[in-house]
């Protein structure tokens, strides 16, 4: 059981926080690249570890991750107008690039060098997967990308979902591996085993973060054991059919999102089998339109039927492994 200080210590991840500064030492995921497909599209607003930032593509197709206040009037440069390579604010007029510097100040006299000592903070940004990523650490200390398996993939072969869960980010991730609850939560779901086995544990940490053992008693008088990746810092990376990864990056200290990836290592997989997979595992929820927000979630309760819960046919009356695991 954790005391109080050290939750605190684990959870909190705005800026200047001990796990804060650890987290902004890695890549994080901020965006879908085609939510900012085209150069010159529409900004979109980002938030990670407490901060508030807006993503965009600049004219040359450059990815640029700014503080979503511009830094004259605090003005919400979300409701910018990205034109001619930069973001620019439209109470003032000031414009910035992707890497934060004020290549335009209209309210400046000519000749002025002021416009030289303004910046906006901004995040260097690469594209992996589908997915923008980026650093948010000292400049000095960016380390490469790492090679995860799932980055690799062609497009044809992984597939890429995320939404908000209302919950910190070490709640998301214990739960993710959190192997005893899966008889009760999720009975009644999917290919979950219906009667309640013994399990056991055991971790061994390895220089990306550690490996999860869950070993379960078969019935023939043997333990068959399963294996997960912990990939510091909010990984979770497991062999299935299709192999699975999830990434539970902190919105604030009470929001979390989390990606869910479907991967197929040996070979392309077509949509049907995509589908298939998903259905049947229940594991991915479904958004409100335009949104990351679930359409079940915690404003409705999740939607729990309660006749199903009391009929049996589902132990939580809650529909799907992943809006089970929000709901808790």
């Amino acid at each position: 059981m954790l005391s109080h200080e050290e939750n605190e210590l684990l959870t909190r991840t705005g800026p200047g926080t001990p796990m804060g500064q650890l987290m902004r030492r890695y890549w994080i995921p901020a965006v879908f690249s085609a939510q900012i497909a085209g150069p010159d599209s529409p900004p979109v607003r980002v938030q990670l570890l407490g901060e508030n930032l807006v993503a965009f593509r600049d004219t040359e197709g450059r990815v640029g991750l700014l503080d979503e206040c511009c830094p004259h009037r605090t003005a919400s440069l979300f409701f910018g107008r990205n034109e001619e390579c930069g973001l620019r604010c439209v109470y003032h007029g000031w414009k910035f690039d992707v890497e934060g510097n004020c290549v335009d100040l209209p309210s400046e006299p000519p000749g002025s060098s002021f416009q030289d000592k303004i910046r906006v903070k901004a995040y260097p940004s690469i594209e992996r997967a589908g997915l923008v990523w980026t650093y948010m650490g000292p400049s000095g200390l960016m380390p490469e990308f790492p090679e995860l398996e799932w980055t690799l993939l062609p497009e044809n072969q992984r597939l890429v979902s995320r939404h908000i869960q209302e919950c910190n980010w070490l709640q998301g991730l214990e739960g993710g591996f959190d192997a005893s609850h899966i008889a009760f939560l999720h009975r009644g779901t999917g290919a979950v085993n219906q009667h309640v086995v013994p399990s056991f544990h055991e971790t061994m940490r390895s220089d990306f973060g550690a490996i999860v053992g869950t070993g379960r008693e078969s019935g023939e008088g043997d333990i068959r054991w399963g294996t997960a990746l912990f990939i510091a810092p909010f990984q979770k990376v497991f062999a299935s059919n299709p192999n699975g990864a999830h990434i539970w990056v902190p919105m604030d200290d009470e929001n979390t999102m989390l990606y869910s990836v479907d991967f197929y290592p040996a070979g392309p997989a077509d949509s049907a089998l995509m589908k298939r997979s998903r259905e049947y595992f229940h594991i991915h929820t479904e958004n409100l339109p335009g949104t990351d927000h679930a359409i079940q979630n915690k404003g409705n309760d999740y939607l729990i039927d309660r006749a199903v819960q009391a009929g049996g046919q589902s132990y939580t009356g809650l529909k799907g492994l992943g809006v089970q695991d929000c709901a808790i």
